[in-house]
C-alpha cells in the first residue's frame, strides 16, 4: 500500500526509513504545540481549543502535504505569524482575535489564487534576495523582543523605553537555564533539543514549587471556543488591507523559501525538474484556509523537516508519519496547559536565533541592499510590527534604487509592494 502510494523504490527509501524520518521531524517541531496556545492565548483565546486548533492544523496541514504532493514536508502555524497575529494585530491594532482569524482566512484565500495563476511565482521572483533575508532576520529580532520580554529578561523603562529585569527572580533563571539547555543539546546534534529544553524546564518548576502539575494524559478539550470563530466581514474593514497584505507576504516568503530549500536538500526539484514543487505550493496554501477554520493563525511549512530529509526522509510518508502523531499529541493537553511562559521564551529565543542567520546572506558593501536590509530587520522589533518593516524595507529599497541611477533594477513586484504600503502610509499614517 506504501509503495502504491509514495512510490518509495522510486525514490530509493523504505517504510523504516521514512517512519524514523518522520519521528526526527516531529521531534524537532513539536515545540510548537507549547508555543503557539502560549503566544495566540494572550489575545484572550481559549488556550486549551487553541492547543487543539495547532495539532489538528498542524495535522491537516501535513496530512495534505504527503497525500497531495508526496513530499517529506511538516505543516504547522508558522513562528513570526503567529506573533504578528498576537502582538501587533491584536494587541497592537486593538482587533479582536476573531477579525484576526478573519484576516488569516482571506490571506489564505488569496494566497491560493496566486499560487493557482502563477503570481506567486511572480512575486518571488521579484523579490530583492536581500529583503528575503532581511524578513527572515527581522522576525527573528521581533521573536526575540517577545520571549525577553515574557519572561522578564527585558522590562519596561520609562528613561530608556527598556532595560535589564531582575535576573534573581524565578522566571528569568528558568528561562535563561532553559535556552542554554537548548543550546546545548542542539549544538551536540540531540534530536527534540527545543522540546527537550521546554519540557524539562516546566518539570525542573514543577519540582521546585514555581509551577503546577496537571497531568499529562486526558482527552482532547473542547475546540468549540474558536472553531470557525473567524470574522470575515470585519477583517474586510479597510483597516486590515495593510495585515493582510503583510499575511500574504511572510507566507509567500517563509513557505516558498522553506519549501524550495528543503525540496532541493531532498533532491526532489532541479532547475530542469519541478517535481511536484506546484502540488506543494497547492497543499501549504490550502492549508492556511483550513488553520482559520479552526482558531490559529496561518499555517505554513516547517524548515525543521530538513532534519527528517537529513534522516532519510524522500517521500510524504515521512510527512503522513508526523500528520499522525501530531493528532496523538491531541491527548497531551494537560501537559501543554501545565507549560509556563518562561519554559516556552527559551525557544522563541533560540529560534529567533537560528533566524538571525540569514543575515549573512546580504551583501553588505551595497549600500541600496544593505540600507533597505538593515531598516526592514531593526523596525520590526522597534515599532513591533512585521508591516513596519516590510514597509521601510521595500520603499526603501525602490527610492535608492531610483534615485542612485539603479532604477533596472527594481523588478514590478517590488514597485508593487511598495506602492501598496505608501497606500496604507497615507490612508493610515499612525
Amino acid at each position: 500500500m506504501f509503495e502504491k502510494i509514495f512510490q518509495l523504490r522510486a525514490h530509493d527509501t523504505t517504510v523504516r526509513t521514512e517512519i524514523v524520518a518522520g519521528l526526527t521531524t516531529f521531534l524537532t517541531m513539536s515545540y510548537i504545540i507549547f508555543v503557539n496556545p502560549a503566544i495566540l492565548s494572550s489575545t484572550g483565546m481559549d488556550r486549551n481549543a487553541v492547543f487543539v486548533a495547532t495539532c489538528l492544523a498542524a495535522a491537516i496541514g501535513t496530512l495534505i502535504m504527503a497525500l497531495v504532493a508526496n513530499w517529506p514536508i511538516g505543516m504547522a502555524p508558522g513562528m513570526g505569524l503567529n506573533a504578528f497575529f498576537a502582538f501587533t494585530v491584536v494587541k497592537g491594532m486593538g482587533y479582536t482575535w476573531e477579525q484576526a482569524l478573519g484576516a488569516v482566512f482571506i490571506s489564505g484565500a488569496i494566497f491560493v489564487v496566486l499560487t493557482l495563476t502563477g503570481v506567486r511565482a511572480w512575486l518571488i521572483k521579484g523579490i530583492p534576495n536581500s529583503l528575503r533575508s532581511a524578513i527572515a532576520a527581522g522576525i527573528g529580532l521581533f521573536l526575540a523582543i517577545i520571549a525577553l520580554s515574557s519572561a522578564d529578561i527585558i522590562v519596561a523603562n520609562p528613561a530608556t523605553k527598556v532595560t535589564l529585569g531582575d535576573l534573581s527572580a524565578p522566571g528569568p533563571i528558568f528561562a535563561i537555564l532553559g535556552f542554554f539547555i537548548i543550546a546545548v543539546l542542539d549544538a551536540m546534534r540531540v534530536r527534540g533539543a527545543i522540546l527537550i529544553g521546554v519540557l524539562s524546564i516546566t518539570l525542573l518548576s514543577m519540582l521546585l514549587g514555581h509551577n503546577q502539575f496537571h497531568g499529562v494524559f486526558a482527552a482532547p478539550p473542547s475546540l468549540s471556543p474558536t472553531l470557525f470563530k473567524l470574522d470575515i466581514a470585519g477583517a474586510l474593514n479597510t483597516g486590515f488591507f495593510h495585515v493582510i497584505l503583510v499575511f500574504v507576504l511572510v507566507e509567500i516568503f517563509d513557505a516558498t523559501g522553506t519549501l524550495m530549500g528543503i525540496a532541493k536538500r531532498a533532491g526532489l526539484v532541479t532547475p530542469d525538474r519541478p517535481g511536484r514543487l506546484g502540488r506543494a505550493l497547492f497543499s501549504d496554501s490550502i492549508a492556511i484556509l483550513f488553520g482559520s477554520f479552526l482558531g490559529t493563525s496561518s499555517t505554513t511549512a516547517y524548515i525543521e523537516s530538513a532534519s527528517g530529509v537529513q534522516a532519510g526522509g524522500r517521500t510524504g510518508l515521512t510527512a503522513l508519519v508526523v500528520g499522525v502523531l501530531f493528532l496523538a499529541a491531541l491527548f497531551v493537553s494537560p501537559l501543554a496547559s501545565s507549560v509556563p511562559a518562561y519554559a516556552t521564551a527559551p525557544a522563541l529565543l533560540y529560534v529567533a536565533g537560528l533566524m538571525m542567520r540569514e543575515l549573512v546572506e546580504i551583501n553588505w558593501s551595497d549600500v541600496t541592499e544593505a540600507t533597505p536590509a538593515a531598516l526592514t530587520a531593526l523596525i520590526m522589533p522597534f515599532t513591533y510590527s512585521i508591516a513596519n518593516g516590510l514597509a521601510f524595507g521595500f520603499i526603501s529599497y525602490a527610492v535608492l534604487k531610483a534615485f542612485t541611477g539603479r532604477i533596472r533594477e527594481v523588478h514590478a513586484a517590488t514597485w508593487l509592494v511598495s506602492a501598496l504600503f505608501i497606500i496604507r502610509f497615507a490612508a493610515f499614517p499612525g
